[in-house]
């Protein structure tokens, strides 16, 4: 075997430890709610930890509610893990990122 297919072996297994995702299936409860004091659609999932990278998508949610509306339901949700590297870049972004949500101004 020579170097560049060692080398190219190598990057595939860091590429493929990098794009794989854990994916579980779990339950979960939405708390929605459309009223003059509150607008809010929250998810609460049972018996999982969701970190920085991981994706969730949660099945069966209405798409919309009534104005005054206010409602909880059982569902259920798709979570899928990052890899630690994945996990690991998408904190530095996310880092590196959340200054341009920064306004600073001086005001004399």
């Amino acid at each position: 075997m020579n170097g560049w297919t060692w080398i190219l072996g190598a990057a595939l297994v860091v590429a493929a430890w990098a794009l794989y995702r854990r994916t579980r299936q779990v339950a979960c409860t939405l708390d929605l709610e459309s009223t003059p004091q509150e607008f809010h659609a929250h998810v609460e999932l049972d018996g999982v930890t969701v970190n920085e990278g991981d994706e969730v998508l949660v099945h069966g949610a209405p798409s919309r509610i009534g104005l005054g509306e206010k409602r909880t339901l059982a569902a259920r949700a798709t979570v899928h893990h990052a890899s630690w590297p994945r996990r690991i870049l998408t904190r530095v972004l996310g880092t590196s990122g959340i200054t341009e949500l920064y306004e600073v101004g001086f005001e004399g």
